[in-house]
């Protein structure tokens, strides 16, 4: 019974790695296509899902593989557009290297923080995060001569693809879209290197059982502190991408409502899954901003599907379905075995 038992969990687990191949590739194939059957809010509305998909990712690094719930993520997410539009303003640089910057600036802010906050439990720690939210707010609103304040910046300089100097300057919400999958591609292939690399497989172990991980030598503060660091390095980049789309940003980038989105994302779409964050990202966020039109029905529809969600899968869309289909290969399987 063993070895059946063994090819049967091989066939699923092989038939898992096919689905979630062939659902990016099909959702990729989708997103090229969708400019011949959409206008331009319809772009807009994906835009905007695959700018707050990057710092969901950072999110459900940190969640759903490291174990912790942190609240700062739209705080490294306004560090990452403070930083990528006042370099942008004021040296005129390419976008590659506001981005990189953004990311860069945002994972070094999260180390100090990190490094108090990690020796905290769980709960300690969630509060922590938070608090540094709050101040990230008021830093902002305050510190006048650099931000302006509740004014803001305006006036940023859209995407400039080059090298350093010249070069071709993003405008026009398809160049946009387009960009947006690009980065978006990018961030997602990183992501799946860091969860199937070595680090990765500490960051699980860690998660399932700090003690035992340590126990067999693994250093699971230092494992802690990457991730955290890495996450706001996601949640940067995507600030960067937001700030040259929208071209103004202010301190209201730190409002609570972002991270209960970024939350519903993760949550929503499966925690310590790639496809479930990626699918909640499309079905959350451009749900809201197709919906944004009637504020009323656009608050209606998403309290009624996260209802929908939390009585139908608790664990996420993407659990539930590989779940269904893990009950049905092994049903079936045992007939083809034998």
């Amino acid at each position: 019974m063993a070895p059946v038992t063994e090819l049967q969990n091989f066939t699923v687990q092989d038939r898992q790695h096919r689905l979630r191949a062939a659902g990016f590739a099909a959702l990729f194939v989708a997103l090229l296509l969708a400019p011949l059957v959409t206008g331009e809010y319809g772009l807009h509305a994906l835009i905007v899902s695959m700018t707050f998909l990057l710092p969901a990712l950072g999110l459900n690094l940190i969640l759903g593989y490291a174990g912790m719930l942190s609240f700062a993520q739209m705080a490294f997410f306004g560090v990452g557009a403070y930083t990528s539009a006042l370099i942008a303003m004021r040296w005129d640089t390419p976008f590659w290297l506001n981005i990189v910057a953004g990311a860069v600036v945002a994972g070094l802010v999260a180390i100090p923080l990190g490094i108090p906050a990690l020796r905290l439990r769980r709960y300690s720690f969630v509060m922590c995060t938070l608090g540094f939210a709050v101040i990230a707010q008021t830093v902002a609103k305050n510190w006048v001569s650099v931000t302006r304040g509740d004014l803001g910046l305006s006036g940023v300089p859209r995407p400039r693809l080059a090298f350093w100097s010249g070069g071709w300057e993003v405008t026009g919400v398809l160049s946009y879209y387009y960009l947006a999958i690009v980065v978006a591609v990018v961030a997602v292939a990183l992501f799946l290197l860091l969860v199937t690399s070595p680090a990765g497989r500490y960051l699980v172990a860690i998660r399932e059982d700090e003690t035992l991980a340590a126990s067999v030598g693994a250093p699971t503060w230092v494992y802690r502190m990457i991730a955290f660091a890495l996450s706001a390095a996601f949640a940067g980049a995507g600030g960067s991408f937001y700030v040259h789309y929208f071209t103004v940003i202010s301190p209201t980038i730190f409002d609570p409502f972002y991270g209960n989105t970024l939350l519903v994302i993760v949550l929503g779409g499966g925690v310590g899954t790639v496809g479930g964050v990626v699918a909640g990202s499309f079905l959350f966020v451009a749900l809201s901003e197709l919906l944004r039109v009637s504020p009323d029905v656009r608050m209606i529809a998403y309290g009624l599907l996260l209802v929908v969600i939390v009585f139908a899968c608790p664990e996420g869309i993407l659990p539930l379905i590989l779940r269904k289909l893990k009950r049905r290969a092994v049903v079936e399987e045992p007939a083809h075995v034998l």
